[in-house]
């Protein structure tokens, strides 16, 4: 295990730079210019070249990409263009709030996934498997923006049950769970969908295995044999697309942070892309990267965890 997560530590140390490089050299190639938008309309050519080299936009691109790996190596991302805040800062202030957008929307996405997943699984073909087979496709059809929209004019406009958006109140309080009910629901719907599906797939090969079948011959009970003997085995490949999808949250919190107004990662990556800020685009996506992997890492020890016959020798 000790040897896995070195080799994943390294593996991910190697990605970083390599998302680092695409991302740099990316944003120079897309059209536009920093000194332009910082200097507005009104620049003149003079004041747009005293931007560029204040910034330092005005030295080869492979020298400011490695002025800022020798700035990263010390904790050092950079400041953005447009606030001159640090991005460290920056980012600091804005990721508690995809932090838990992502978390609510997994235990939402479990929740409904597994249940769903595992009761369609024991009523095979039944009018409860056909309804998960549907919420699954659905699910997975639905668009984020979409969804969103109709949950806010339902249960903020209409029926003035929940807040419209933002996430201004503590999680630990009960406004602050008021308020990340509908873009939990949100955004965790599609991966509900997901895990719904894997469940119930998973669920029926377990269930139909020997050892079950020799379970049930002896009198185990079934709410054991189903919850305790198959739940188990059933759960590694579930745990597989949990483990993505909440990295791919982490990552995808963009739309839903617009439909509900919240100060997250996904906003300030949007507005830092739409004004060309290098500094903070670039960290936004190095910090999405690094914990995709970690969170695989995770996923990868919870295999050993739930399976002792699996190794990584």
């Amino acid at each position: 295990m000790i040897g896995l997560v070195v080799r994943r530590l390294f593996q991910l140390v190697l990605l970083l730079l390599g998302i680092s490089f695409l991302v740099f050299m990316s944003m120079f190639i897309a059209p536009g210019d920093p000194a332009t938008i910082i200097g507005g309309p009104t620049a003149s050519n003079s004041d747009l070249e005293a931007i560029r080299v204040d910034l330092g936009l005005d030295r080869p691109v492979l020298v400011q990409y490695f002025d800022y790996l020798g700035g990263i190596l010390q904790g050092d991302f950079g400041y953005s263009y447009q606030t001159g805040q640090s991005v460290t800062e920056a980012i600091l202030t804005r990721f508690p709030n995809t932090i838990k957008l992502a978390s609510a929307s997994m235990v939402v996405a479990i929740i409904i996934g597994i249940i769903a997943g595992m009761i369609a699984a024991i009523k095979q073909n039944s009018w409860i498997d056909i309804s998960s087979t549907t919420f699954s496709l659905a699910g997975v059809s639905i668009p984020n923006f979409w969804l969103g929209t109709m949950l806010i004019l339902i249960f903020a406009v209409n029926l003035q049950w929940l807040p419209v958006g933002g996430l201004n109140s503590s999680i630990f309080t009960f406004q602050g769970v008021v308020e990340l009910i509908l873009p939990a629901i949100t955004l965790g719907t599609a991966s509900a969908a997901l895990i719904a599906r894997m469940s119930r797939s998973a669920m029926l090969e377990v269930i139909k295995s020997d050892y079950i079948r020799t379970a049930k011959a002896k009198g185990v009970k079934r709410w054991s044999l189903i919850w305790i003997h198959a739940l188990r085995n059933a759960m590694i490949p579930v745990v597989t697309v949990i483990g993505i999808n909440f990295g791919a949250l982490l990552g995808g919190t963009i739309i839903t942070e617009q439909v509900f107004a919240i100060n997250g990662i996904g906003r300030l990556m949007i507005d830092a892309i739409a004004a060309r800020d290098f500094p903070v685009v670039q960290g936004t996506v190095l910090l999405v990267a690094a914990i995709f992997v970690i969170v695989n890492l995770i996923v990868d020890i919870i295999y050993a965890l739930i399976d002792p016959r699996i190794t990584y020798n």
